[in-house]
């Protein structure tokens, strides 16, 4: 199991002895994910938290009509649910596919909830992970609100560097809310100025 990298994750924000480790560790599910492949199904049960070993997943909402908004990409050392479902229990909102093969080590609610009461530091490192998600959401929000699209992308490019060359131009484009053909238009226009 490729241990080091979440416990690095964790590590940021708590300490653990050896033993809280183990047990931590021993709650983890290894889960390979091929390309195209959804974890979260739109209205099925979401029971995971899944953290990202290599590869990167897509979270998405599919309205009615088919189309897609991507609300967050998940790279290597990042956590990716439906919080919605998962903290709730109810049917997932959004849908999580594998853009590239994929590795994730998943931990599902009632593991949780028994680290939780076990391992009570635990509660403090994913108070602090949802903080941050909420912060970045906000700020996502407020940008999609107040800044031109151009800006977005730019911003887009510095939160997701390792995932802008490895997702489609229509999934970059459903992040941000335009158009593929809106976004080729400013990747165009910022070549031109790269150049000149």
């Amino acid at each position: 199991m490729e241990n080091n990298l979440i416990l690095k994750n964790i590590s940021k924000h708590i300490s653990l002895s050896d033993a809280e480790t183990s047990y931590f560790l021993s709650l983890l599910k290894e889960k390979k994910i091929q390309k195209k492949e959804l974890i979260v199904k739109h209205q099925q049960t979401c029971k995971h938290i899944n953290f990202v070993v290599t590869g990167i997943l897509r979270a998405f909402y599919l309205d009615a009509s088919g189309k897609e908004s991507t609300i967050m990409f998940a790279v290597s050392d990042w956590w990716i649910t439906d919080m919605y479902c998962f903290i709730n229990e109810k049917p997932a909102m959004l849908n999580i596919e594998a853009l590239e093969e994929s590795l994730v080590l998943q931990l599902s609610k009632d593991h949780l909830d028994e680290l939780y009461s076990k391992v009570p530091k635990f509660e403090r490192f994913f108070r602090i992970m949802m903080q941050n998600a909420y912060i970045r959401e906000q700020l996502r929000t407020i940008e999609n609100l107040s800044l031109p699209a151009e800006e977005r992308y730019y911003n887009f490019l510095n939160k997701y560097p390792l995932a802008a060359e490895r997702v489609t131009q229509k999934q970059i484009a459903s992040y941000l809310g335009i158009t593929p053909e809106f976004l080729s238009i400013i990747k165009t226009n910022r070549q031109k100025t790269n150049y000149s």
